[in-house]
């Protein structure tokens, strides 16, 4: 198994996590922003772009674990999506490894249950579903999903596809077992252990993570701080690149 790592810039460290079905192709002009000021490592999750797959279809330890093993003895982790998720789990495994987290558009928990706000589990069914007839589709569909709202989306559709296009596609393998670590990991009780500097970023249009999880995030995280881009969706580093980059910059000022 090999995790792919691209590295650019110069100065402290930041590890760049991706979201489901995508690469790290779509942090391009994100990571260009935070280039002149540290040096960010650019990781394909397992199964997506140039990594491959885990050897078994993996829990989320395991995602962390692997993305641990290539990854700098310690350093500022940034995810988006799934890819906060991650992040979140490798600060609970190693956290002298993590000095500051940063979450973009996630949660840790992404499934709707009763007591919390989130993607109704037969929507992820259905992905799952549809993943044994045309994943492509499947992945246009949640391009679709994640840009809805934005005054921008088609915009932002094209921008994802087109840095998407940079990259071999995911495996349908990595596309799967990437939705059941969305369907089934539940940190709620987990992340209260953690003690570094923890800044969660939102869109507050964003329809996969609802504006009704933050204040619940709050009450789990009370040591960190949030921002909600006003007129963003899931994907504010595309549709506000300059005010997210802002944002993450500010916050991680202290390392540089």
């Amino acid at each position: 198994m090999s995790i792919y790592v691209e590295q650019r810039g110069q100065g402290p460290d930041v590890v760049l996590l991706h979201g489901w079905g995508m690469n790290s192709a779509v942090w391009q002009g994100f990571a260009g922003q935070l280039e002149s000021r540290f040096r960010v490592h650019l990781i394909d999750l397992p199964g997506f772009g140039d990594s491959a797959p885990l050897a078994t279809s993996g829990e989320l330890s395991q995602w962390a674990e692997a993305i641990l093993a290539v990854t700098p003895s310690r350093a500022a982790w940034l995810g988006w999506s799934l890819g906060g998720l991650i992040a979140s789990q490798a600060a609970l495994l190693q956290p002298s490894r993590v000095s500051q987290l940063i979450t973009l558009a996630s949660s840790p928990c992404f499934v709707a249950k009763p007591d919390w706000p989130g993607i109704k589990p037969e929507v992820l069914k259905q992905f799952q579903q549809q993943l044994s007839t045309d994943h492509q589709a499947l992945i246009q569909r949640f391009l679709a999903l994640q840009a809805m709202g934005s005054p921008t989306a088609r915009h932002d559709i094209r921008t994802l596809s087109a840095q998407l296009a940079n990259k071999p596609r995911p495996t349908a393998e990595g596309l799967l077992a990437g939705l059941r670590l969305l369907e089934s990991s539940d940190l709620r009780c987990d992340v209260a252990q953690l003690t570094m500097p923890i800044l969660r970023l939102y869109g507050r249009l964003d329809g996969l993570v609802p504006n009704k999880v933050i204040p619940l995030v709050d009450k789990l995280l009370p040591q960190s701080q949030h921002y909600i881009e006003p007129k963003a969706s899931h994907a504010a580093f595309i549709s506000h690149p300059q005010s997210t980059a802002e944002q993450v910059m500010a916050f991680l000022s202290d390392l540089s």
